[in-house]
């Protein structure tokens, strides 16, 4: 049976929040689900406390921080999936317009990239 191996620390910081180099559509999506969850569970806590109350401060405040950590990280793997497809990273900035954005998170889940090297790395899913 095979085993998984857990990326290290310095390649989970390249996945979410740096721009370079180039993701696979798989990890793209399996990364960005994973940021979803991160970005829902404070919001999920929020909604289950009363109203007012310390707590729902602290749950406010820690979905702002994940809401802004979301996405950066949702840019990062944007521009790192474009570069997979040897497109230019600044194109991710048409994901916030929202029939655009419908069709590019089609667009970058389901089509592979271009194969081999390009000018955005040698490989997918390796840090640049």
């Amino acid at each position: 049976m095979d085993r998984i191996v857990v990326p290290a620390t310095p390649q989970l910081i390249w996945l979410f929040f740096k721009t370079s180099g180039r993701v696979s559509r798989l990890v793209y999506f399996l990364a960005g689900l994973l940021v979803a969850i991160v970005q829902a569970f404070p919001l999920y806590r929020f909604t289950l406390v009363e109203e007012g109350t310390p707590e729902s401060q602290v749950w406010s405040v820690l979905f702002l921080i994940a809401f802004l950590a979301s996405l950066w990280s949702n840019i990062a793997l944007a521009v790192k999936r474009l570069h997979d497809f040897d497109k230019a990273g600044w194109a991710a900035g048409m994901l916030f317009v929202p029939i655009i954005s419908f069709v590019a998170l089609f667009v970058l889940c389901l089509f592979p990239g271009t194969p081999g090297p390009n000018r955005y790395g040698k490989q997918t899913n390796a840090p640049q």
